[in-house]
């Protein structure tokens, strides 16, 4: 056996120790001074000031802190170019490195890239581009997705993973386009309308379109701000998400497009269900379904007990003729009290008569006359009213029966079995192969008894 070869192992907190010491040490990096622009600005209430630093191709964090500077400016913004001096120190807890400043100069222009943007984004929000309003719905499940992206990149590779991953059975269609550099604008927007007119063509169904990229500098990712990928973004009839991964710089992309996600990887997740956990909802919502709807045929059940067992049904015919009774009743009143009321009128007409015949003919032919008249109208009226009352009450109970009908009962819902031409009340009347008559709102059927 060889020789064991002496190994010296450090920890994670000696390793990142060594390296504070080794930077902090040095005075390469004590005191110098850095040009950049200003990006992600936190003030504290402490007075601490958290920034980071960054060029067309590269970023780094910084802070200043109050006890050794406290000349920085209030109104410090996105974009400003700056100048520091400061030192480069490391957090050994994270391992990363930062600036520590105790001097920054402002100066008065803006970074050209910032610049443009600004006036881009002034531009499309005044015409209303980034109106929520306008914004479309995601499908709730899509089958085909649409992607605009490198295809040698990562992001397309992390879409498929994703995708697969969380529903095996959503179809991904990749349109290859550059994502950086020159040209790169021009393929984009040129992708996004491809899309859209073979959607409109009916040669695909495209649910969702995912334009995006990983992550890079302000200058690698400047082709989702152009104007040719904002207008075929605003324009897409197919809800678009913009997936390009950054964390520092807000992208026109992301606002005009229908839904932003900070990564190639969560637009996936944003757009795909995972299938196990939609299969787990859709088995949930069948079993409560199926417990409401045997908790409705239970109480269905008891209410067609209760409606059989309840007494005006089973005593229909009786109640139905002693309505009739009733009715025969008043109208035989209603008789009888118009021959009281004529009678009384001929014995009043008996008496005027004999009046007449004792008095003057004259004067009382024009006094009764008048009377008549009088009574003649009161009478009338007495009998339009005593009609009128009589046919509202007749009307009253008219409806009254008419809810115990045979037909109204069977426009419920209820039938009527006849065995040999007589109702069957009790299913211990049938036997096997008889033939039985069922009478329906609508229609009588001839069935037997299995």
């Amino acid at each position: 056996m060889g020789e064991i070869m002496e190994q010296t192992v450090f920890s994670v907190s000696d390793i990142n120790r060594e390296v504070k010491m080794f930077l902090e040490g040095t005075n390469t990096f004590k005191n110098i001074f850095i040009e950049g622009e200003l990006s992600n600005i936190t003030y504290y209430r402490s007075g601490h000031l958290y920034f980071t630093l960054k060029d067309a191709s590269a970023s780094v964090k910084c802070a200043i802190f109050r006890y050794k500077y406290r000349g920085v400016p209030e109104d410090l913004k996105e974009g400003d170019l700056v100048k520091i001096r400061g030192s480069v120190t490391l957090y050994e807890a994270n391992g990363s490195y930062q600036i520590v400043a105790d001097f920054l100069e402002k100066s008065n222009s803006l970074g050209l890239l910032y610049e443009k943007m600004e006036m881009l984004k002034k531009l499309y929000f005044e015409k209303g581009y980034f109106s929520d309003e306008i914004k479309k719905q995601l499908p709730k499940l899509p089958i085909n997705i649409g992607v605009v992206t490198a295809d040698t990149g990562a992001a397309i590779r992390d879409i498929i993973n994703t995708t697969h991953k969380r529903f095996p059975n959503v179809n991904i269609y990749l349109y290859p386009a550059k994502v950086q550099g020159e040209g790169a604008a021009r393929e984009v927007s040129a992708g996004i309308e491809f899309f859209n007119r073979m959607n409109e063509e009916q040669q695909l169904e495209i649910d969702t379109l995912i334009v995006g990229r990983g992550g890079g500098s302000i200058e690698d990712l400047w082709a989702f701000n152009e104007e040719a990928v904002i207008e075929a973004i605003y324009k897409s009839e197919i809800p678009v998400i913009s997936a390009v991964g950054h964390e520092i710089d807000n992208l026109l992309s992301d606002l005009v497009a229908d839904k932003r996600a900070a990564t190639p990887t969560q637009a996936a997740e944003i757009l795909i269900p995972e299938k196990e956990k939609l299969t787990d909802e859709l088995e949930s919502k069948k079993n409560l379904l199926s417990k409401l709807l045997l908790n409705r045929v239970a109480m269905m059940k008891k209410e067609l007990e209760y409606r059989k067992n309840n007494y005006y049904i089973k005593n229909f015919a009786n109640i139905l003729d002693n309505k009739k009774f009733e009715l025969m009743e008043k109208e035989q009143k209603l008789s009888r009290e118009l021959r009281r009321i004529v009678q009384k009128s001929r014995e009043q007409l008996d008496y005027r008569k004999q009046r007449f015949d004792r008095i003057n003919l004259q004067k009382i032919i024009l006094s009764e006359k008048e009377n008549l008249k009088k009574k003649s109208a009161e009478l009338n009226q007495i009998i339009l009213e005593f009609f009128k009352n009589r046919k509202k009450e007749l009307k009253y109970k008219k409806a009254q029966l008419s809810k115990y009908s045979v037909s109204d009962i069977l426009k419920q819902g209820y039938t009527i079995t006849r065995k040999n031409g007589k109702i069957v009340k009790r299913g211990i009347e049938l036997s096997k192969e008889d033939r039985l008559e069922i009478e329906f709102s609508d229609v009588k059927k001839k069935v037997v008894v299995k």
